[in-house]
Protein backbone atom coordinates (compact mmCIF):
# COMPACT_ATOMS: atom_id res chain seq x y z
CA UNK A 1 0.00 0.00 0.00
CA UNK A 2 1.30 3.45 -1.19
CA UNK A 3 1.16 6.56 1.61
CA UNK A 4 0.50 10.02 -0.23
CA UNK A 5 3.47 11.35 2.04
CA UNK A 6 6.44 11.00 1.18
CA UNK A 7 9.49 11.58 3.64
CA UNK A 8 11.66 14.50 3.10
CA UNK A 9 15.10 13.39 3.38
CA UNK A 10 17.27 15.74 5.97
CA UNK A 11 20.00 16.93 2.46
CA UNK A 12 16.73 17.97 0.83
CA UNK A 13 15.74 19.64 3.98
CA UNK A 14 18.70 21.51 5.03
CA UNK A 15 19.04 23.18 1.30
CA UNK A 16 15.43 24.48 1.28
CA UNK A 17 15.63 24.96 4.91
CA UNK A 18 17.11 29.12 6.66
CA UNK A 19 16.45 29.37 10.29
CA UNK A 20 17.68 31.93 11.73
CA UNK A 21 17.33 33.68 15.67
CA UNK A 22 16.94 37.31 16.25
CA UNK A 23 17.69 38.56 19.90
CA UNK A 24 18.26 34.73 20.63
CA UNK A 25 20.00 32.12 19.85
CA UNK A 26 18.71 28.80 18.10
CA UNK A 27 19.34 25.77 20.39
CA UNK A 28 19.35 22.48 19.33
CA UNK A 29 16.27 21.45 20.30
CA UNK A 30 14.81 24.61 18.60
CA UNK A 31 16.47 23.44 15.30
CA UNK A 32 15.30 20.11 15.04
CA UNK A 33 11.34 21.75 15.96
CA UNK A 34 11.77 24.01 12.92
CA UNK A 35 13.25 21.08 10.71
CA UNK A 36 9.92 18.85 11.66
CA UNK A 37 7.99 21.29 10.97
CA UNK A 38 8.87 22.65 7.92
CA UNK A 39 9.33 18.97 6.83
CA UNK A 40 5.36 18.34 7.52
CA UNK A 41 5.45 21.80 4.50
CA UNK A 42 7.43 20.27 2.38
CA UNK A 43 5.35 16.85 2.61
CA UNK A 44 1.91 18.85 1.64
CA UNK A 45 3.81 20.36 -1.44
CA UNK A 46 6.92 19.20 -3.10
CA UNK A 47 6.88 22.30 -5.37
CA UNK A 48 8.36 24.45 -2.56
CA UNK A 49 12.03 25.87 -3.26
CA UNK A 50 12.75 27.35 0.19
CA UNK A 51 11.49 28.08 3.91
CA UNK A 52 12.67 30.92 5.64
CA UNK A 53 11.78 30.64 9.37
CA UNK A 54 12.94 33.53 11.90
CA UNK A 55 12.40 33.48 15.74
CA UNK A 56 12.21 36.82 17.18
CA UNK A 57 12.67 37.46 21.22
CA UNK A 58 10.84 40.51 21.83
CA UNK A 59 11.81 42.19 25.23
CA UNK A 60 10.55 45.36 24.21
CA UNK A 61 6.74 45.33 25.57
CA UNK A 62 7.69 44.76 29.03
CA UNK A 63 6.54 41.15 28.44
CA UNK A 64 8.90 38.87 26.72
CA UNK A 65 7.35 37.75 23.63
CA UNK A 66 8.49 35.10 20.72
CA UNK A 67 7.50 36.47 17.11
CA UNK A 68 7.73 33.81 14.28
CA UNK A 69 7.45 35.13 10.55
CA UNK A 70 7.90 32.41 7.79
CA UNK A 71 8.44 33.03 3.98
CA UNK A 72 7.68 30.08 1.48
CA UNK A 73 9.58 30.57 -1.69
CA UNK A 74 7.51 28.83 -4.46
CA UNK A 75 7.02 29.32 -8.00
CA UNK A 76 4.75 32.74 -8.18
CA UNK A 77 4.01 34.81 -5.10
CA UNK A 78 5.95 34.05 -2.04
CA UNK A 79 3.71 33.24 1.08
CA UNK A 80 4.44 35.22 4.52
CA UNK A 81 3.48 34.69 8.00
CA UNK A 82 3.68 35.76 10.97
CA UNK A 83 2.69 34.83 14.65
CA UNK A 84 3.26 36.21 17.86
CA UNK A 85 3.01 34.04 21.36
CA UNK A 86 4.44 34.25 24.72
CA UNK A 87 6.25 30.79 23.85
CA UNK A 88 8.65 29.80 21.18
CA UNK A 89 7.64 26.33 20.01
CA UNK A 90 3.87 27.76 20.28
CA UNK A 91 4.92 30.46 17.83
CA UNK A 92 6.38 27.37 15.44
CA UNK A 93 3.21 25.72 15.75
CA UNK A 94 0.82 28.56 15.44
CA UNK A 95 3.20 29.64 11.84
CA UNK A 96 3.29 26.35 10.48
CA UNK A 97 -0.28 25.72 10.65
CA UNK A 98 -0.96 29.26 9.49
CA UNK A 99 2.12 28.59 6.39
CA UNK A 100 -0.17 25.28 5.82
CA UNK A 101 -3.64 27.04 5.92
CA UNK A 102 -2.20 29.53 3.22
CA UNK A 103 -0.84 26.56 1.09
CA UNK A 104 -3.97 25.12 1.21
CA UNK A 105 -6.34 27.93 0.14
CA UNK A 106 -3.79 28.53 -3.03
CA UNK A 107 -3.63 25.39 -4.51
CA UNK A 108 -7.77 26.10 -3.95
CA UNK A 109 -7.22 29.11 -6.33
CA UNK A 110 -5.04 27.08 -9.45
CA UNK A 111 -8.46 27.42 -11.61
CA UNK A 112 -8.78 31.15 -12.81
CA UNK A 113 -11.89 32.33 -14.48
CA UNK A 114 -10.20 31.92 -18.20
CA UNK A 115 -9.71 28.47 -17.46
CA UNK A 116 -12.64 27.33 -15.47
CA UNK A 117 -15.72 25.57 -17.41
CA UNK A 118 -18.24 27.61 -14.94
CA UNK A 119 -16.71 31.26 -16.01
CA UNK A 120 -16.85 30.53 -19.88
CA UNK A 121 -18.68 32.95 -21.41
CA UNK A 122 -18.97 30.84 -25.06
CA UNK A 123 -18.69 27.30 -25.21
Amino acid sequence: MKTLTTLVSPERLSDRLIATGIHLELTPALKTAIADKVARLLRHEPRIDRVRVDLDHDKTKGTERFVAKGRIEIGGPDIIASVESDDAYKSLDLLVDKLDAALRRRSGKKTGPRNDPKHQLFG
